[in-house]
């Protein structure tokens, strides 16, 4: 059986946990596991260490809390859907009570926390302020909106730009606002380069005029070229990203061939050299500041089990521990769903000798454990053993499994899948092609059939049992294509790549909560200044009107030839599809851009221009060296001391299984039980309750960038270090003096 670690705690279960316990017990326990929960998902909430408020806090980090709340965030930015202009219109008084509904959620959230924090602390953070005064901006403009809607006036709905404030400063949303906190701290350094990068392009720009104003160039259009230097900075700050390559250069170089010198230098300055450095700067200062949030990290984590051992220690000779039965509770209340064979193994770990209390050392180590999914699989007989024993206990059924669990049989069928794919790549029309698919389904078949006979059904079909990506795709038997995919995972070095890409998808997340954001707060801006500017026709239409995309402005423009009609801002789903070509940038950057500036203003250019500094240069170059810090540390790194340390004592008591399936009851019966701790009458007890019952680390998924970078500094962090204080902990900063982790530094 499978029993996940969760983010979250049952409180009937936490309930009946704490009927046993006297109410002094019953505090510091609860208040013990708010500290080892806290570790264990890294929150850096202050709570108050009253009865009441650990109750509360409890209840707010309940994930029937935090559901709601994210519910609440969703409904709020999806309203930009059904407001003007909207993709699905709804009435101004309907989506109005909708968000009052939804402020009135994130108010209530936001004096829960106040209940819970000390409220010096509460007043002091920026998160709560923020929120407050979000809060009380959209009811003021909500209410001026909707004064003026009554008499039809229409105004802009300018709070809605603010509604991602939510999304990024309630504390569940801490990854996104840590990635925030990158790109502020990384800006200084960038606009150092930014400045440069402009002052080049402006001195290219100044050249080109001179160069080529009174040339009486035209360009295709028939308009001036490079006779107005606003227009001059604008092409030549698009031609850095290439969208406008080679017809920016064509019609000086059709001039004088030697003007393409010009042009040559200029990509080569502030293309490739400028924009390397972007990513350089960024790339060194990401890794500066994450290394600080990562230190933080692993010092907060520490601090919070010295405090949870500090309450539940006593005193046994000359050294504190935490008695076994206190552990026991401790790791219920934390993880209420954790199964009692789990539960044992993690303290046959923690207590090393088998003393009956778990020391500090092995204590501070209960938030890596319980964050290591382990699978326990309870092995059964395979039914037709059951059935009919002598048949499949005979030495032709006993050749057969040999066979399909031999790695030939997997190598043969690796072939097979191999053919299948260039027999799909050739024509089916042809008759022994067709006919030859049947052939392959048949053998895709005898293939399962064959594993079906062999391994024990639940086991194979199981979802709570031992499986393998290989598994799984053979039970898609149609999508003959996807079997392709067995290749990979069946070769080592496939395996480690896609592993490493699958380790690092979680905190890629996180980007694409920062990319919502900032589409957002485009999106809704440009809906303000751009909607109704451009107006999509069915491309059957031949009236004047649809041919310049609803706007005699448009006319003979490369925006209407093109028919890029449908790019406008005049919902919110158009709007992001936009954005998203903006991010792509090839010509749309400028096509757009001079499009919504022959239906408003040349100065339109300038969202357009925000937009890709924004998106393209900050974030997109963030998001290069977020990419190339995790993959570098997630490729690089072994097993963490604690995961060895879980699979060693799966090994000492004999209940341990690797992936090649082992025969019932083969490891079980070769327990030593003086070896693994499960000796004398209990032992026999715990080997009894066992029985059948095996043990492996279930996946690497718990392998988080974070967790690793953690793992690598606190690796560097003695046993028994204290650890400075609190207050140094939350004021480090990069350029402080600390001990150089070689592991990090050299990660890259």
């Amino acid at each position: 059986m499978f029993f996940p670690l969760r983010a979250r705690t049952s409180l009937p279960i936490l309930i009946v946990i704490l009927s046993f316990l006297s109410p002094k017990e019953d505090q510091n326990l609860l208040l013990a596991a708010a500290y080892v929960s806290d570790a264990q998902y890294n929150r850096n909430i202050p709570f108050e260490t009253s009865p009441q408020a650990i109750r509360l806090y409890y209840f707010y980090n309940h994930w029937t809390m935090q559901v709601a709340i994210y519910f609440f965030i969703c409904v709020d930015l999806s309203l930009a859907l059904f407001e003007e202009p909207a993709l699905f219109p709804l009435p101004f008084l309907a989506t109005s009570l909708a968000e009052v509904l939804c402020l009135m959620a994130f108010f209530g959230r936001l004096v829960h926390f106040a209940k819970v924090t000390p409220q010096m602390v509460f007043w002091k953070d920026t998160k709560n302020i923020c929120i407050m005064v979000t809060i009380v901006l959209t009811l003021i403009d909500l209410i001026i909106c909707g004064s003026l809607e009554a008499v039809n006036i229409h105004s802009v709905r300018w709070s809605r730009a603010l509604r991602p404030v939510f999304l990024i400063n309630f504390p569940e949303s801490r990854q996104i606002r840590r990635t925030f906190r990158s790109i502020r701290n990384t800006l200084p350094d960038i606009l150092y380069v930014f400045l440069l990068f402009m002052f080049s392009v402006l001195i290219f720009s100044l050249m080109a005029l001179k160069l080529f104003g009174d040339r009486g160039l035209k360009t295709v259009e028939g308009l001036p070229y490079f006779t107005n230097i606003l227009d001059i900075v604008f092409e030549l700050y698009v031609l850095v990203t290439t969208a406008n390559s080679p017809d920016v250069m064509m019609p000086a170089y059709n001039f004088n061939w030697w003007y393409s010198l010009y042009f040559i230098t200029y990509i080569i300055i502030n293309t490739y050299i400028f924009m390397s450095v972007f990513l350089a700067v960024v790339y060194n200062n990401y890794r500066k500041h994450l290394k600080n949030e990562i230190r933080k990290l692993a010092y907060l984590k520490r601090h919070k089990m010295i405090e949870a051992f500090n309450i539940l220690k006593v005193q046994v000779g000359t050294e504190f521990v935490v008695m076994e039965a206190q552990w026991r509770r401790l790791a219920k209340v934390v993880a209420p769903h954790i199964s009692s064979p789990h539960l044992e193994l993690l303290l046959r770990i923690s207590d090393e000798g088998q003393k009956g209390h778990v020391d500090k050392v092995n204590f501070l180590r209960l938030p890596d454990l319980l964050n290591i999914q382990v699978v326990t699989i309870n092995v059964k007989r395979h039914p037709l053993e059951d059935w009919m024993p002598r048949v499949y206990q005979s030495s032709a059924s006993l050749l057969v499994q040999r066979i399909v669990r031999h790695r030939i049989f997997v190598w043969v069928y690796d072939v097979i899948i191999l053919i299948n794919a260039i027999f799909i790549a050739l024509d089916e029309k042809n008759p022994f092609i067709s006919h030859a698919e049947w052939l392959f389904l048949s053998l895709y078949i005898i293939e399962i059939l064959l594993k079906l006979y062999t391994y024990e059904p639940r086991a194979y079909f199981g979802r709570k049992q031992k499986y393998n990506s290989q598994q799984i795709l053979d039970i898609v038997l149609i999508l003959r294509i996807l079997r392709l995919l067995r290749i990979i995972v069946s070769i080592q070095r496939f395996r480690v790549i896609v592993t490493t890409l699958i380790n690092i998808g979680p905190t890629i997340l996180t980007f694409g909560g920062l990319v919502l954001v900032v589409y957002y707060v485009f999106a809704i801006i440009g809906m303000e200044a751009f909607r109704g500017k451009v107006r999509f026709s069915d491309p059957n239409f031949t009236s004047p009107d649809a041919l310049v995309c609803g706007n005699p402005a448009l006319k003979d423009s490369a925006f209407a030839r093109d028919r890029y009609c449908k790019n406008n801002f005049n919902d919110l789903a158009s709007s992001f599809i936009v954005l998203m070509e903006l991010t792509v940038v090839n010509q749309c950057l400028l096509l757009l851009a001079g499009g919504f500036a022959l239906v408003t203003h040349q100065a339109a250019k300038l969202y357009f221009i925000g937009f890709h500094i924004v998106v393209v240069i900050l974030i997109v170059n963030i998001f290069i060296a977020f990419i190339l810090e995790a993959f570098f540390v997630a490729y690089s790194l072994e097993k963490s001391e604690v995961e060895t340390a879980i699979e060693k004592k799966i090994q000492e008591l004999g209940v341990g299984i690797q992936e090649e399936e082992m025969q019932d009851g083969k490891l079980i019966d070769n327990v030593d039980a003086k070896d693994s701790g499960f000796s004398g009458d209990d032992g026999d007890n715990k080997r009894k309750d066992l029985k059948g019952l095996y043990f492996r680390i279930a996946s690497k998924k718990y392998r988080t960038v974070d967790a690793l970078l953690q793992q690598m500094f606190e690796s560097e962090i003695a046993p028994e270090e204290e650890g400075p204080s609190l207050d140094e902990i939350l004021n480090f900063s990069p350029g402080d003096m600390y001990p150089k982790n070689p592991n990090f530094e050299n990660s890259a």
